[in-house]
C-alpha cells in the first residue's frame, strides 16, 4: 500500500475539499482518502498495482481542480553511450518513468535532460532506470569528481589505439605478409608451421581483445538486454570472425583440412584486430572532434578568474571567487579581469567586454556603471561592488543558456532518432540473412558466407546518425555565443531559417531606445520653463521612454520637480496628474479630445512634428491646452543596413509601434520599411502578430524582451535585443547581447547556416549506411566486382562519424557578418 501527500490547486471552500475527496475516494484501490483545505493537500493511501499517481491526478482534474507537481529541470551525464541507439535506450528507459514529462539525450554531449515531477521520480530512481538500461547516469554533482579521478576519455581511448597497434601491426604483418604477392614478405622459418602460424597469432589477439573488451561487455549486455548498439554490432562481427579463426585451429589440431593459401591457414584473427584497432582510431578521433564542438562553452568558463581582490574590515585580500558575496567590494586594477557582476563605485576606466558580447570597441565605464563578470578592465583602476555572484551573474546566465541549448534536440532530427530505433535490429537480420543466401544460393563456403556477415555488422554506423543534429547544434550555438547571439534551443535555431517575416518593435530596437526633448511649441501664456515644469513634474512616477526624456530635459536645464498626486496611467492615450490643486493632462491628441479640451490650435504642430519623426505630445490642464511637446528618439546608425540585409535575403520587414501614423511612417522610411502598423497599444501587439500568423507567415519578433514580452511568445521565435543584462527572459527563444539589430541578420545566417550543415550530415549519415550496407552485402560481387573485406568495413565505419563531426565544424569558419 503506497501513501501520498500531495498539493490541490484551484480549492476555495469546504465544498471544494468534499468534491475533492469523493472523486478520487470512488477510484478503485484507494483506501483511504481525506482532503485538508487549510494546508490545501490531498492525503492518499492506494494499492500501487491497481492504481497510479496519474490516475489519482486525472480524477481531481475531472472535478475541475489541479494536483500541484513538483517539476524540475535537471540534466545528468550519462556514461556508456557509443552511439545513437544507445541514446534512443536511455530516452525509452527514463521516459517510461511515471512523472517524467520530457527527456531529451544527446549522444553528442552525453548528456540527458529531463524535466520531471520530483514527488514521483528522484536521483536514485533515475539511476537505476538506467542502469538497467545498461549505463551509467552521473549527477552534476559527481561529474566533476569523475574528472578530477583519471585521465580524459580522449587520452583513454588515444592509449588504447596505441597498445592496440602495437600488437595489430605484427599480427597484420604474420597473417597478411604470406598472402602478398612476388613471395610475399619474409617470415622466420618457425612462423611458416602452420600450428605456430596459428598460435602466434592468437597471442598476439589475446592483448589486443583484452584492450578491447569493453566492446564486448558493453555490445553483448545490451544484445542479452533485448536492445542492442553499435557495440553488439562490433561485439558479434568480431566475435564472429574470433569463432571462425579458433575453429580453424581447432581443426588443425584435429588435422583435418582448412583453407589454406599456400602452407598458412587462413584464420582471419587479423581482422578481428584491425577491426578492433581502426574502431577504436575513429572514436578516438569522433571524441576529439567533439571536444573541439563545445570549445565555446570552455572559453565561456575560462573567462572568470579563480580568484578575486576583496575589501574586508578595511583591508585588501585575495580570496576564490566562489568566496565573493553579493554586496562586496571589490579593487579592479588595469589588465585584470572582473570577477563577478555589479557596479562600479569609485574610479573610471575602460572594459573590453567583446568576450560576452562580441562588441569589438571597449566600453567607457564610471561610477554608477554596470560592470559584468569575465570582462576585461583596461585602462584605469576601479572599486566596484558585487550586484551578483555564482550562479546568478551574467557570465553564468550565458553558460547555462548555451549548454542548454546544446542539450537540446531540433526537430529535424526526429527522422534520425526513428530510424535509430530500429535500426541495430534491422543490421543484424540483414547480416545473417545476406550470409544464409550467400550459403544456400551462391554455393560458396561457409567461411566467405560469415567473412560477408562480419562486414555487414561493422560497416553499419548508427553513430552517424546520432551525432548529425547535435554536433552541427553544439558548434552553431557556440558560435553564436561568440558572437553574443544567444539561442535557447535547437528548436529556435530551425524556426529561424524558416520565418518569412520579421516584425520589429520600433523604440529600443529600431530606435536608441534614449528620447529627447527637441522641442516646445507653446499654445497659452506659460512660458517654455513652466511647461516643461508641468510635464516633467506630472511624468516623475512613470516609467515610460517619454516620461524619462521629459525628466531628462527637466534635469539638464536644472528645472525643480513640483509634488503630484492623483497620478493615473491611461494605457495608450497618456495620464492625468494633479499638481498645485489643478488637473494636469498629459498625452496624444485622443486624450485631450476625451477631456473636451479645445486642440485646435495643435493638430497642426503635431503633424509637423510627426513629419520630422518626432512624437508630439500633448500638455494641457482642465480649461485649455497649453503646448505640444516634441521628443524625437534617434534611429540607431545600422537599422537601415540591417533592414536592406533582410530585404536583400528575401524576408518580409514589418515595424510596430505605439507611435502615431505619420511619425511611425516617417521612421520607417528613413530605415527602409515599407509595412508599418502603428498607434499599436502595448497589450495588442501579440494580437498584430497572431494576425500576420493567420496570414500563413512566419514571423519573427524583435523586441527589447520586456515590453514586448507576449508578443515574442506569440511570434514563431522571438528575439530579444538588449545589452545583455535580461538574457534570462522567458518570452524570447534568442537574445541577441547588443542593442544592434544587425544581429538579426547574423542569428538568420547562423540559424541558416546550421541546418545546412545538420541536413548535409543527416544526408551523409543516410547515404554512407544505403550504399555501405548493400556493398558489404556482396552487391558488387554480385557482378563481378570486389568483395568488401572486413577490415576496410571497419574503416569505413570508423571514418563515417568522424566525417560528420568534421563537417559540422565547418560551421566555426562560416561568415555571418
Amino acid at each position: 500500500m503506497q501513501k501520498e501527500s500531495i498539493s490541490v490547486s484551484g480549492m476555495t471552500c469546504a465544498s471544494c475539499a468534499m468534491t475533492v475527496e469523493k472523486a478520487v475516494g470512488k477510484l478503485t484501490g484507494v483506501e483511504e482518502v481525506s482532503v485538508n483545505l487549510a494546508t490545501e493537500k490531498l492525503s492518499v493511501s492506494f494499492d500501487e498495482n491497481v492504481l497510479s499517481l496519474s490516475d489519482i491526478g486525472q480524477a481531481v482534474e475531472k472535478a475541475g481542480y489541479g494536483l500541484v507537481r513538483n517539476l524540475i529541470t535537471e540534466t545528468y551525464a550519462i556514461e556508456g553511450m557509443t552511439c545513437a541507439s544507445c541514446a534512443m535506450t536511455v530516452e525509452k528507459a527514463l521516459g517510461k518513468l511515471e512523472g517524467v514529462e520530457e527527456i531529451s539525450v544527446n549522444l553528442a554531449t552525453e548528456k540527458a535532460t529531463l524535466r520531471y515531477n520530483r514527488d514521483l521520480q528522484n536521483p536514485t530512481s533515475l539511476e537505476k532506470a538506467v542502469e538497467e538500461a545498461g549505463y551509467q547516469l552521473i549527477r552534476p554533482d559527481e561529474v566533476e569528481e569523475m574528472v578530477d579521478k583519471g585521465p580524459s576519455r580522449e587520452e583513454n581511448l588515444w592509449d588504447r589505439f596505441v597498445w592496440s597497434a602495437v600488437f595489430t601491426l605484427p599480427l597484420l604483418y604474420i597473417a597478411m605478409g604470406p598472402m602478398l604477392p612476388f613471395g610475399g614478405l619474409p617470415l622466420p622459418a618457425l612462423l611458416h608451421q602452420p600450428l605456430v602460424f596459428a598460435v602466434s597469432q592468437i597471442l598476439l589477439l589475446i592483448p589486443i581483445l583484452y584492450i578491447g573488451r569493453s566492446f564486448f561487455t558493453k555490445g553483448f549486455k545490451t544484445l542479452l538486454q533485448g536492445h542492442p548498439n553499435m557495440d553488439s554490432l562490433i561485439a558479434v562481427g568480431t566475435g564472429a570472425a574470433l569463432v571462425q579463426g579458433l575453429l580453424m585451429v581447432a581443426f588443425l589440431l584435429m588435422g583435418k583440412e582448412v583453407a589454406m593459401h599456400g602452407h598458412h591457414p587462413e584464420l582471419y584473427f587479423e581482422s578481428a584486430a584491425v577491426i578492433l584497432t581502426l574502431i577504436t582510431l575513429g572514436k578516438y578521433f569522433e571524441a576529439r572532434s567533439k571536444g573541439q564542438t563545445s570549445e565555446a562553452i570552455k572559453k565561456l568558463m575560462n573567462l572568470a578568474p579563480k580568484t578575486a581582490q576583496v575589501l574586508r574590515d578595511g583591508q585588501e585580500i585575495q580570496v576564490p571567487l566562489e568566496e565573493v558575496v553579493v554586496g562586496d567590494f571589490l579593487i579592479v586594477r588595469p589588465g585584470e579581469k572582473i570577477a563577478v557582476d555589479g557596479v562600479v563605485v569609485q574610479g573610471q576606466s575602460t572594459v573590453d567586454e567583446s568576450m560576452l558580447t562580441g562588441e569589438s570597441l571597449p566600453v567607457q565605464k564610471m561610477e554608477g556603471d554596470s560592470i559584468f563578470g569575465g570582462t576585461l578592465n583596461q585602462q584605469g583602476a576601479i572599486t566596484m561592488q558585487a550586484t551578483k555572484v555564482g550562479r546568478d551573474t551574467t557570465l553564468a546566465q550565458i553558460i547555462r543558456l548555451v549548454e542548454e541549448a546544446q542539450g537540446s534536440k531540433a526537430p529535424i532530427a526526429k527522422l534520425a532518432d526513428q530510424v535509430s530505433a530500429v535500426f541495430v535490429p534491422i543490421v543484424m537480420g540483414l547480416a545473417v540473412l545476406s550470409g544464409l543466401a550467400w550459403l544456400l544460393l551462391g554455393q560458396h563456403s561457409w567461411i566467405f558466407s560469415l567473412s560477408i556477415t562480419i562486414s555487414v555488422l561493422v560497416i553499419a554506423c548508427p553513430c552517424a546518425l546520432g551525432l548529425a543534429t547535435p554536433t552541427a547544434i553544439m558548434v552553431g550555438t557556440g558560435k553564436g555565443a561568440e558572437n553574443g547571439l544567444l539561442f535557447k534551443s535547437g528548436q529556435a535555431i530551425e524556426t529561424l531559417q524558416g520565418v518569412n517575416t520579421i516584425v520589429f518593435d520600433k523604440t529600443g530596437t529600431i530606435t536608441e531606445g534614449k528620447p529627447q526633448v527637441t522641442d516646445i511649441h507653446l499654445l497659452s501664456t506659460k512660458n517654455r520653463e513652466q511647461v516643461l515644469q508641468l510635464a516633467a513634474s506630472g511624468e516623475q512616477f512613470s516609467e515610460h521612454p517619454l516620461a524619462q526624456a521629459l525628466l531628462q530635459a527637466a534635469q539638464t536645464e536644472k528645472i525643480e520637480l513640483l509634488p503630484a498626486t492623483d497620478f493615473q496611467a491611461l494605457s495608450g492615450r497618456g495620464l492625468s496628474v494633479t499638481i498645485a490643486e489643478q488637473t494636469i493632462y498629459l498625452g496624444n491628441e485622443r486624450l485631450m479630445r476625451e477631456q473636451g479640451i479645445d486642440v485646435s490650435q495643435g493638430p497642426a504642430v503635431a503633424e509637423a512634428f510627426a513629419h520630422q519623426a518626432k512624437t508630439p505630445v500633448f500638455l494641457a490642464t482642465q480649461q485649455e491646452l497649453l503646448a505640444v511637446i516634441a521628443i524625437a528618439d534617434k534611429v540607431k546608425e545600422t537599422s537601415r543596413q540591417a533592414v536592406q540585409a533582410l530585404q536583400a535575403m528575401g524576408l518580409e520587414v514589418v515595424m510596430l509601434t505605439g507611435d502615431n501614423e505619420k511619425t511611425a511612417q516617417a521612421i520607417a522610411k528613413e530605415v527602409g520599411i515599407e509595412q508599418v502598423v502603428s498607434q499599436v497599444l502595448p497589450d495588442d501587439k501579440a494580437n498584430q502578430v497572431k494576425l500576420l500568423q493567420e496570414e500563413g507567415k512566419t514571423v519573427a519578433m524583435v523586441g527589447d524582451g520586456i515590453n514586448d514580452a507576449p508578443a515574442l511568445a506569440q511570434a514563431h521565435v522571438g528575439l530579444a535585443i538588449g545589452s545583455g543584462t535580461d538574457i534570462a527572459i522567458e518570452s524570447a527563444d534568442i537574445v541577441l547581447m547588443h542593442s544592434d539589430i544587425l544581429d538579426v541578420v547574423k542569428a538568420v545566417k547562423l540559424s541558416q547556416a546550421t541546418m545546412r550543415t545538420i541536413k548535409q550530415n543527416l544526408f551523409w549519415a543516410f547515404a554512407y549506411n544505403v550504399i555501405g550496407i548493400p556493398i558489404a552485402m556482396g552487391l558488387l560481387h554480385v557482378f563481378g566486382g570486389p568483395l568488401l573485406n572486413p577490415m576496410f568495413a571497419g574503416a569505413a565505419m570508423a571514418l563515417s562519424s568522424v566525417s560528420v563531426v568534421l563537417n559540422a565544424l565547418r560551421l566555426k569558419r562560416v561568415n555571418i557578418n
